[in-house]
C-alpha cells in the first residue's frame, strides 16, 4: 500500500508571492463595502420628492444617489463643452 505524501511547500516561493499592495487594496475594498452598507442602512427612510409635475415617495438613499448621478453627468458634460471650446479657440487663426 502506497502512502500519500504531502507536497512540499517552498517557503522562498511563498514569500516571493507576498503582495502587500494587493492586501491593502482588499482591505480598502472591504472598508468601502462596509461603508456602503452602513450608508444604505442609515438612509433608508422614505421621503417625498416633489418634481415639477409629480411627487414620489422614495428611499432617501435613492434621492442621494440620483443627485450624485445628475451631478456627475452635469460635470462630465460641462467638461466636454469646455474642452470643445478650448480646442476650437486653438484652431482658429
Amino acid at each position: 500500500m502506497r502512502r500519500l505524501r504531502r507536497p512540499r511547500i517552498d517557503t522562498g516561493e511563498v514569500s516571493d508571492r507576498w503582495q502587500p499592495r494587493l492586501y491593502l487594496r482588499l482591505i480598502v475594498l472591504g472598508l468601502l463595502v462596509a461603508w456602503a452598507i452602513a450608508f444604505i442602512l442609515e438612509n433608508r427612510t422614505q421621503v417625498h420628492v416633489h418634481f415639477v409635475l409629480a411627487t414620489a415617495s422614495v428611499s432617501l438613499v435613492w434621492v442621494i444617489l440620483l443627485a450624485l448621478g445628475v451631478g456627475l453627468l452635469g460635470g462630465i458634460l460641462l467638461a466636454q463643452l469646455e474642452r470643445r471650446r478650448r480646442r476650437r479657440s486653438h484652431q482658429a487663426p
